[in-house]
């Protein structure tokens, strides 16, 4: 038989922390008190004994002239206060009012007889039981004889007195705990408040997948973690807007050729069982499918190229930006044999990602290639961070200028060029990771009338290797902010 297994359920952070706070306030009460109870008792006593020493040394010169029958000595007094006498002889004799209680006396007392000198005191208890705090000092006869003059006193008000106190130590120190408990308690669910509002709020996240942020009040460490908290649920659902935005995007651009491939493909189904197609056709319909794959495996590729460009943060390294510029030129040549290249370029480094970059600028020139006219100039030029690449075709239009990088974005004139319509998207997102900026503008001064388009992209960095190689050296030993920003 399996005997059913209980799982121990830890306490919840708030209870830890209340039962904690009552723990060290209840030792901290406890030492506190037998602190003060000790305290309190050693004063009483040695107040108690101060005063009998006294009376005692006073009584001493009193009787000292007749022994025999206590002369000097208040009988009526001592009756009344309860205070026991005795004259303790060096032999051992002892001498005491009649109709008194006796005590308990031992050697302390008698070594003060036989030495006489000093004072003796302790706790005594009398015939009847009682506690009583007992001296004894040294008395001379004048007769000669050596004695000790012992007076006790009874402890019942000085203790009476240690059980008040020793009550009132355990009421308040009880009150104490009961409070400490009660404010530790309120403590810990207003310092837990921003957790709790965290677990809450990765609760209701989890549950209705709604990245609401959390409220935040005031400016502790706990506050602080919220604040991050909030950061990152805006993070998220800006990450989620725009992934949700690029599916969107490309599930409608990806419609298009989807919808036209399956059209042609299905006429070439179709003729093969009914040969319908006039001669030609359908060699017509294999190219418009191969023009439609091409187009459809590029916009594949941009998706790939701008979801992992957000994503994903390859290492940079340092180079030389004139070295991914002349790549995406050979390209760009190849792509446009009859059009003429004008390329001015200085030297200028940074650390950056040479095949993201190269990808950048090929997209810019591949954009002025496709819209400018045959024969036309594309001007490139590099000169203190800023690289500018224009052409002579069109231009852009002012009312496209503040879209002209968005995804899937493209102008009345570009409908029906070839094209994705991300180019222009990877490249702000790229330059945008080299901490730089890119800007659309007409181009001036090109011999055409309204002048073709003019991109303008920005990149922080050093005009020479050696300035670059000594910014990435550790802080202190010529360390250099990038130049041109």
């Amino acid at each position: 038989m399996r005997l059913p297994r209980f799982r121990f359920r830890a306490p919840s952070l708030a209870r830890r922390i209340t039962l904690l706070t009552a723990i060290a306030v209840a030792v901290s009460a406890i030492l506190s008190g037998v602190a003060g109870y000790f305290n309190a008792q050693s004063s009483l006593y040695a107040q108690l004994d101060q005063e009998l020493l006294g009376t005692a040394v006073a009584t001493a010169d009193a009787v000292a002239g007749d022994v025999t029958n206590l002369a000097g000595v208040d009988l009526q007094s001592l009756h009344s206060t309860e205070t026991i006498l005795v004259l303790l002889k060096a032999d051992g004799t002892r001498i005491r009012p009649p109709q008194q209680k006796t005590l308990e006396l031992g050697p302390t007392e008698l070594a003060v007889a036989r030495l006489q000198h000093g004072s003796s005191t302790r706790t005594g208890t009398a015939s009847d039981g009682q506690s009583y705090r007992v001296v004894a000092v040294p008395l001379t006869a004048d007769n000669g004889g050596q004695y000790a003059l012992v007076i006790g006193r009874p402890l019942a008000p000085t203790l009476g007195l240690l059980d008040s106190l020793r009550n009132v130590l355990i009421v308040v120190g009880l009150a104490g705990v009961l409070l400490s408990t009660a404010l530790g308690r309120w403590v810990a669910n207003q310092s837990l408040r921003p957790v709790r509002q965290l677990s809450d709020a990765v609760t209701r996240i989890a549950k209705t997948d709604v990245l609401d942020p959390i409220e935040v009040h005031g400016n502790d460490e706990l506050s602080q973690l919220s604040v991050s908290f909030n950061s990152m649920l805006a993070s998220l659902a800006s990450s989620r807007a725009r992934q949700n935005r690029l599916i969107a995007d490309a599930g409608h651009e990806l419609r298009t050729p989807l919808t036209s491939l399956r059209t042609n493909i299905e006429l070439l189904v179709a003729d093969e069982k009914a040969n319908m197609l006039p001669e030609g056709a359908r060699g017509e319909i294999l190219r418009d499918v191969s023009a439609q794959l091409r187009e459809f495996t590029s916009l594949i590729n941009d998706l790939v190229q701008l979801s992992r460009g957000e994503y994903a943060h390859p290492a940079k390294e340092l180079l030389d930006l004139r070295v991914p510029i002349n790549s995406a030129l050979e390209r760009a040549r190849l792509r446009g044999p009859q059009l003429h290249f004008q390329v001015t370029l200085e030297p200028w480094w940074l650390y950056g990602e040479h095949d993201g970059l190269e990808r950048a600028i090929t997209n810019l020139l591949d954009n002025a290639v496709k819209f400018s006219p045959a024969g036309g100039t594309i001007t490139v030029t590099l000169h203190e961070a800023h690289l500018v690449i224009s052409d002579q075709g069109p231009g852009i239009a002012e009312e496209d200028l503040p879209h002209i990088f968005d995804r899937f974005y493209r102008s009345d004139r570009s409908r029906n060029t070839p094209g994705t319509g991300l180019g222009l998207s990877i490249v702000a997102q790229t330059v945008a990771r080299h901490e730089g900026w890119v800007r659309a503008a007409r181009a001036e001064g090109n011999g055409e009338e309204d002048g073709g388009a003019e991109f303008t992209v920005f990149l922080p960095g050093w005009a020479s290797e050696e300035l670059a190689r000594a910014a990435a050296e550790p802080a202190g030993t010529g360390h250099e902010e990038p130049t041109g920003r």
